[in-house]
């Protein structure tokens, strides 16, 4: 698992966040280095006119004014005057670069023994020095006199801004991100052998340009699958009667061998059975918007009862099932498809299962034959795909393709199993709406 979005539109967010992000840093870092000289200097000029305001205090006061001198400094600016070394544990002043801009601006100003120390790690005050008379003098200043505060509304100005160019990138790549969807679920409903209402050409050039292109695209396809469709149409209705005529001069004809004859009349029965095979193809891609309401197990009862009367041994287990939007004759197509590639390849019993397996209502159809190989059973839902072994190589090769095509068109998927005990599983799942 990654935490990295799988989505465009996440992962250009989170490209343009992290851009946005550093972006902010590298200019914080320009400010603060540009700043960084001017602010020891105004820093440096602030501690200076401290000391020489003390210093010219203390000279020019009179002695016995001096305690009190020493008291208002302390209390009206906090500025504490100590004689000798100061009395608490104190740490060297940072030598980074700010540090030794300050540090040299001092020694330049106030003398080369002008000496900085910082108080304790939880006492935020500083100690300078400086001389009278050759004595040395220690004045206390609070750092919050010459340290920069960044105050708390420029941090919540900063994050303000950081989201909102966050929300306007978040904006921008949405917008780009729609046409792209659309075009996703139009390639979906194609890929499902549907036809997709064209795709809005608007936003910039090169959307406008995409979406041209894949209308063109998708209109090309439309028209192959209806030319397609009208080839087949037509030449299994030009086959069909030629057809009829030779099957009513047979019955016409009196005498001959029987057999021959008989075994003429069942050649011209598969031949129009695989012509009508033919027809279901090119039709399945023409019934995918009639679709309505429908009771699935209804459908297999009826079919079942089809061939029940025809004296097939065609079992039934229909589980509770929830009503189904599908087209009613494209389904009873595929159930008739899978019974009829049973009986013909897997022998005389044949079992169908209905039930509810999460959002999908599962069909089966089950028989005892020698069944599918793992590694053909994808390439056996192609058209006119016939397996060399283990089954014969009877019919048209469309059985399975047609039922494949149909379940594409109602948003399922079909699988062949093997089944356990022997046999094959033909699988069925659509979804529930």
């Amino acid at each position: 698992m990654t935490l990295y979005p799988r989505s465009l539109l996440w992962r250009t967010v989170l490209l343009l966040a992290l851009l946005i992000v550093a972006s902010h840093l590298v200019w914080l870092q320009i400010i603060r280095t540009s700043d960084r000289e001017p602010r020891a200097q105004i820093f440096a000029q602030q501690i200076v006119s401290v000391i020489n305001l003390t210093r010219s205090a203390l000279i020019t006061a009179h002695p016995d004014k001096r305690l009190a001198l020493l008291l208002d400094l302390s209390q009206q600016e906090g500025i504490q005057v100590y004689f000798g070394q100061p009395t608490e544990t104190v740490r060297p002043f940072p030598l980074d670069s700010v540090g030794q801009l300050i540090a040299g601006d001092l020694k330049r100003q106030l003398g080369d023994d002008t000496e900085l120390m910082l108080g304790t790690a939880g006492a935020r005050v500083m100690w300078v020095s400086f001389t009278i008379d050759g004595g040395k003098y220690w004045v206390r200043l609070s750092r919050e006199r010459i340290e920069r505060q960044v105050p708390l509304i420029w941090i919540g100005w900063g994050a303000f801004m950081l989201l909102l160019s966050l929300a306007g990138a978040y904006a921008i790549v949405a917008r780009i991100n729609r046409p792209l969807r659309e075009l996703t679920r139009s390639a979906a409903l194609i890929g499902r052998g549907q036809t997709p209402p064209p795709v809005n050409e608007s936003g910039p050039a090169e959307i406008r340009t995409l979406a041209h292109a894949f209308n063109q695209m998708a209109a090309d396809v439309r028209r192959a699958a209806d030319d397609r469709a009208l080839l087949l149409a037509g030449v299994s209705h030009d086959l069909r009667t030629p057809l009829s005529r030779i099957r009513l001069g047979l019955e016409m004809v009196e005498g001959g061998d029987q057999l021959l004859k008989q075994g003429m009349l069942e050649d011209i029965e598969d031949i129009d059975s695989i012509i009508g095979q033919f027809l279901d193809f090119a039709r399945a891609s023409g019934e995918q918007s009639r679709k309505s309401e429908c009771d699935l197990n209804a459908l297999v009862s009826a079919v079942v009862e089809r061939y029940q009367r025809q004296s097939k041994s065609i079992t039934a287990q229909l589980g509770a099932l929830p009503s189904l939007n599908i087209n009613a004759a494209s389904m009873q197509r595929l159930i008739v498809n899978l019974i009829d590639n049973a009986l013909r390849h897997g022998g005389p019993d044949v079992e169908i299962e209905t039930a509810r397996t999460g959002t999908h209502a599962r069909l089966s159809v089950l028989d005892r034959g020698p069944g599918i190989p793992d590694a053909d059973a994808e390439r056996m839902l192609q058209p006119f795909t016939r397996l060399n072994h283990a089954r014969s190589t009877s019919g048209s090769g469309l059985g399975l393709a047609i039922v494949d095509r149909i379940v594409q068109q109602h948003g399922g998927k079909v699988q062949l199993l093997a089944r356990a005990g022997g046999g094959l599983e033909a699988r069925v799942e659509l979804p529930v709406v």
